[in-house]
């Protein structure tokens, strides 16, 4: 230093000095150049957020990524069904007994009075039991085959059909005025109204009402159907009905005028999904379509979006980088042959082909964590050969430099030279291409979540997200389900993009200091 230095106080430092070196480095001019930009560190805010609130926000929730939520509600469900019976049933000895062309014949010849008739070659006969009670015997056997009748006939203890011939017996004592028969030794004891006791014990009863249960675990008792059919024969709309049990519920009846059939439907308290629930103090954004919490379903979904965006850009950038480098300085027939492949990929209409596999794996049934890595590895096996040509063409502007001049004069081998001298110096320009691609690769993830063919539930992503907008009453009235989702992704693209804008624009060397 200088005695005139000295004097003035005033420090100087030679461009070879250590302090002025770390100053003008590369890497500390790209960083000061990215940080004067003050769009771009926007973007980068942007992204943190983004990041803040996807990973950091998922593990910090109170609710898991498909926790559902429910809540009570009163529903009208159908439970049973009844029909005024206008036709002859038909009650058979055995399975089969009496098959269907049987009773075709049966019909012609009751219409016309006849007492015999003749199906498939066996010989029947009718016996009449009163007006529309007819028993049908085979040919000259004493034991019955079926008979017919317009009653129902059912058990008042259970859900279990009553034997044939005790049917048979009932039906004979109902219809010929009897008090009372006797079924395998034992007396039995019938009313009027078709009601069969032994002893103090209710066994059955006839009706000419159909009264079924929807649910086949449902036992309707007789106490219900009476009642149901008073209110029925009554032109009632509703009626309430106490069990045995002491349990009110309250019935609603519709007639179908086309079957003549009536339905019941009971009204019960069931528990469902909490869907579209209105954001509260739980659920800040409320709940979507399966009753699950909104803004953890936003947060597990940007996990999904932004997960896949590198995944994908990653193997895309290794392909890419590896046959880039190697037809850049090979040249000659290995880079005509790669770049050839190149020219295939870029012929190939990858979103139509996707569209494809998507629906392929939906009618195999694919499970959906193998169906999102199936789906990161077609984006990325599609997507390389933007970044190929990019590599390859840095490459042949550089590897005629001398530094590499003095590589290849130093007995480098070829593959060093590549990887550790001309791909480093690819990297600024690799890192904004990566950048930008990565909005492009969020958007390609959320249109086809959204189209149903990427991110299958109970995975969220932002584009199966909004995928719940599928008609305008949601997105007309449920506003928190597909803007905070869109917004998100919105926001992320757009900070992606400017983030990449601002590492160009700081790695271009051409721009003023």
């Amino acid at each position: 230093m200088s005695e005139e230095m000295k004097r003035t106080g005033n420090e100087e430092y030679s461009l070879n000095d250590d302090r002025r070196v770390r100053t003008l480095s590369p890497g500390a001019l790209v960083v000061r150049r990215f940080l004067r930009n003050r769009v771009a560190v926007t973007g980068l805010v942007i992204l943190i957020a983004m990041f803040l609130f996807s990973f950091v926000g998922g593990a910090i929730s109170p609710y898991k990524e498909d926790q559902l939520f429910y809540r009570s509600d009163f529903q009208r469900k159908q439970y049973a069904s009844v029909k005024e019976n206008t036709e002859l049933r038909y009650v058979e000895a055995s399975k089969n007994s009496f098959p269907s062309v049987a009773r075709a014949k049966f019909v012609l010849a009751a219409k016309k009075g006849d007492t015999e008739f003749k199906a498939k070659k066996i010989n029947y006969r009718i016996e009449t039991g009163g007006e529309g009670f007819y028993t049908i015997y085979e040919e000259d056997a004493a034991e019955p085959v079926a008979f017919a009748t317009y009653d129902i006939i059912s058990s008042s203890t259970s859900k279990e059909t009553l034997p044939f011939s005790l049917q048979y017996e009932m039906e004979s004592a109902h219809m010929s005025g009897a008090d009372s028969f006797t079924w395998e030794g034992e007396e039995y004891l019938i009313d009027e109204a078709g009601t069969v006791r032994r002893g103090e014990e209710e066994i059955g009863y006839a009706s000419r009402y159909a009264v079924q249960a929807s649910m086949s675990d449902v036992f309707l008792t007789r106490e219900f159907k009476e009642a149901l059919i008073e209110s029925v024969s009554s032109g009632d709309t509703t009626f309430l009905y106490t069990d045995s049990t002491g349990t009110e519920a309250e019935y609603t009846i519709t007639h179908d005028a086309a079957t003549e059939t009536w339905k019941v439907l009971q009204k019960v308290e069931t528990k469902v999904f909490d869907s579209y629930h209105k954001p509260t103090k739980e659920h800040i954004l409320g709940t979507d379509k399966n009753g699950m919490d909104m803004l953890t379903r936003l947060m597990y979904g940007g996990r999904v979006s932004l997960y896949i965006g590198f995944i994908v850009v990653i193997i895309e950038s290794v392909i890419g980088v590896i046959l880039g480098g190697i037809s850049g300085y090979c040249g000659g027939w290995v880079d005509n042959l790669i770049m050839r492949i190149v020219d295939i990929f870029y012929c190939i209409p990858s979103m139509p082909l996707i569209i494809i596999l998507g629906a392929a794996m939906d009618a195999m049934r694919v499970d959906p964590q193998i169906r999102m890595v199936y789906l990161m590895l077609i984006l990325g096996f599609f997507g390389w050969p933007g970044i190929a040509r990019l590599v390859r063409g840095q490459i042949l502007s550089l590897r005629e430099q001398e530094f590499m001049v003095a590589a290849e004069a130093s007995g480098i081998r070829a593959s060093r030279r590549i990887f550790k001298h001309l791909i480093p110096n690819v990297i600024p320009q690799l890192i904004v291409t990566m950048t930008m691609s990565l909005g492009s690769t969020i958007i390609t993830e959320a249109t086809l979540s959204f189209l149903g063919l990427g991110v299958k539930f109970p995975f969220a992503s932002w584009g199966n997200i909004i995928n719940d907008v599928n008609d305008t009453y949601v997105l007309t009235n449920y506003w928190f389900i597909w803007i905070p989702a869109g917004f998100c992704l919105l926001a992320t693209v757009l900070a992606f993009n400017l983030v990449g804008d601002g590492l160009r624009d700081a790695f271009d060397p051409k721009m003023k200091r």
